[in-house]
């Protein structure tokens, strides 16, 4: 029992030793992605485009870092930063790209 226990515990360790992160990029959406809003111009912005590409298509929120596009697990909070330049702070999933969002902010 003692083997099973401590082999749990090591398990446990291993997977809860990811480190938050700081990531900086622009909120989009997965189905324009970098590719701009150009072709399917939802709206008169490129927020606009991303709020209704979201809505409308079942895209979904990613931040694109101009070199990896990552997805994130706050569906809501990215709304309000739609095309914008943020900060988000989280835990990365390097598997699936997907950051575990802790918080959003406008970047400096």
């Amino acid at each position: 029992m003692t083997y099973l226990t401590a082999s749990l515990l090591v398990v446990a360790a291993l997977s809860a030793a990811q480190d938050t992160q700081t990531f900086t990029g622009v909120i989009a959406d997965d189905q324009c992605g970098r590719n701009g809003h150009a072709q399917m111009r939802m709206g008169p912005t490129d927020a606009e485009c991303t709020k209704i590409c979201i809505i409308a298509h079942g895209a979904k929120y990613v931040l694109d870092d101009g070199t990896n596009m990552y997805l994130l697990s706050d569906q809501k909070t990215p709304e309000a930063f739609a095309a914008q330049k943020v900060t988000v702070v989280g835990t990365l999933d390097a598997k699936t790209k997907t950051i575990r969002v802790d918080s959003i902010t406008a970047a400096q």
